[in-house]
């Protein structure tokens, strides 16, 4: 009996917390950018040697959709190198981009950044950004435009589909990147 109580203590705040962090993340996926900006920010994501994951490919794919309707647009692609990672994302990025037609002077690269705040920020700093839509996959989203707006940028964000073998290793991890938001990211 002790123990279906302590259970019900234990588990009860973890799944109210599932629920409210998933209504977040789907609610944000389901926006759409209702302002015009100047810029689009696509974040990095893993890469395989030097070519972008499924869920990379995603973002790219839901940038260049954007970008016939916004051809002005100036796309920002951040995303530095990681350790498994043969060159820095954004320079992936950019080659995947540049092949799909995107002139490469309407592309700006941030390179640095090994994280979802600091694609941020550095994007911000870099470009002296004061708005700008973002795109990543729809469960990434809340989170990003939380940070976005701590940081005083203007986001409207853009939903990339999550590829089904992304999902079951990326949604864990964001419910717990969420709470790291909260408490640290500001």
């Amino acid at each position: 009996m002790y123990i279906k109580r302590f259970l019900y203590a234990a588990l009860g705040p973890l799944f109210l917390y599932i629920v409210f962090a998933s209504y977040l993340m789907i609610s944000t996926a389901r926006s759409f950018p209702t302002k015009e900006s100047e810029h689009l920010i696509v974040l990095g994501a893993k890469l395989n040697g030097v070519e972008p994951s499924l869920a990379l490919q995603a973002r790219l794919d839901t940038a260049l959709l954007y970008l016939q309707d916004h051809p002005a647009m100036k796309v920002i692609v951040s995303g530095g190198q990681g350790a498994d990672e043969d060159i820095a994302e954004a320079y992936a990025m950019a080659r995947y981009l540049e092949k799909a037609g995107i002139d490469s002077k309407q592309i700006l690269l941030e390179n640095q950044s090994t994280n979802t705040y600091e694609n941020i920020k550095f994007s911000i700093k870099k470009f002296k950004l004061k708005d700008a839509v973002i795109v990543s996959n729809g469960f990434h989203l809340y989170r990003v435009k939380t940070i976005a707006n701590r940081l005083g940028l203007e986001a409207e964000t853009l939903a990339a589909p999550t590829p089904a073998i992304a999902k079951l290793k990326s949604y864990p991890r964001e419910y717990i990147a969420i709470i790291k938001t909260w408490l640290f990211d500001k």
